[in-house]
């Protein structure tokens, strides 16, 4: 594990590297044929393999190549054009979106689902109910010890724990923490899955996650990992007392608990080709099913709030 330093990094994009596609012979794919190749942020790599999984099967003669890799990578490939689209968890900053409009493209920004960063810790850990700004403490430093969020925790100096210094988790956070510095105590380790296994094997470690890697309990990867660790509960600045909430479908789709987020594909597509096509399954009744069945919340089709038991909620289509 390497100690944490945070990068900002800056693309130099020279304009011959994005030419309009449709004046290449060699791009002949269509919405649902041909071989292309896309980037996705790491942290949704388990419902977005289904996603082409089950494009792949209905549409036979298509291929999609992915690549998942932190944020700051993922955006690179597509202005580099070594992607043809990209899924991650912001828009278009003013200067992309300004590059594109140079090159006479209208790019495409489209919203395909809900997720939320989800809080773990080890499971000789009992501190599991945050409020916000215990989450803010930590996350900036103020608080660097177990026994200051409680004074019985039998653990020591906290030590926080990300993916990889240029993911879209510690964006994310750093926007959480109002664009402060990160603890010191903080680490970046590779990806997700081993987040997850740092914090399974040391008490005093706190991993910051995509949900995406444990909120499908039918998948048997998730089921493990939720074996290993335990996840925190948060409540908002604005939540009654008492009022802690998991990353749940649910919770994220009332959107009171308080670290969801939204997720967009982008795509520089200068005309109707299979990166076009893996857009419309994805914001499709079908794709959408996938992002529900995954634990995520849909972001084109109605949902409603089902009571199954009184204190267990689920997310269902709208009829």
């Amino acid at each position: 594990m390497r100690k944490f330093r945070l990068t900002i990094p800056v693309i130099f994009i020279m304009s011959f590297l994005f030419g309009c596609r449709s004046e290449n012979p060699k791009e002949s794919d269509t919405p649902t044929t041909g071989e292309i190749t896309i980037s996705v942020d790491e942290t949704f790599k388990p419902v977005i393999d289904s996603e082409i999984d089950t494009f792949e099967k209905i549409y036979q003669y298509a291929k999609i190549n992915v690549n998942y890799r932190p944020e700051a990578e993922v955006m690179a490939d597509l202005l580099s054009d070594s992607a043809r689209l990209v899924i991650l968890t912001r828009k278009f900053t003013k200067e992309e979106s300004s590059y594109f409009e140079k090159k006479e493209i209208v790019p495409i920004v489209r919203k395909i689902t809900y997720d939320a960063i989800a809080v773990i810790v080890n499971n000789a850990n009992t501190d599991t109910l945050w409020s916000m700004q215990n989450f803010r403490d930590i996350m900036s430093g103020k608080v660097s010890s177990w026994k200051d969020l409680s004074s019985r925790s039998p653990l020591s100096g906290i030590q926080i724990v990300f993916d990889n210094q240029n993911s879209s988790t510690v964006r994310y956070v750093k926007e959480k923490i109002n664009n402060s510095p990160l603890a010191k105590n903080t680490y970046a380790v590779k990806d997700n899955p081993s987040v997850v296994d740092y914090v399974s094997k040391n008490r005093n470690a706190v991993g910051i996650i995509g949900v995406n890697w444990i909120s499908n309990r039918e998948d048997t990867i998730a089921h493990g990992f939720l074996k290993k660790i335990k996840v925190v509960a948060l409540a908002s600045d604005t939540a009654a007392a008492g009022e802690f909430y998991q990353p749940y479908q649910a919770y994220i789709a009332q959107k009171v608990y308080p670290l969801w987020r939204e997720v967009y594909v982008l795509s520089g597509e200068a005309r109707a080709g299979l990166g076009s096509g893996f857009i419309s399954f994805l914001a499709s009744d079908r794709g959408q099913r996938i992002f529900l069945k995954a634990g995520l919340v849909p972001a084109t089709m109605p949902v409603r709030l089902v009571e199954i038991r009184s204190e267990n909620i689920n997310i269902t289509k709208e009829k």
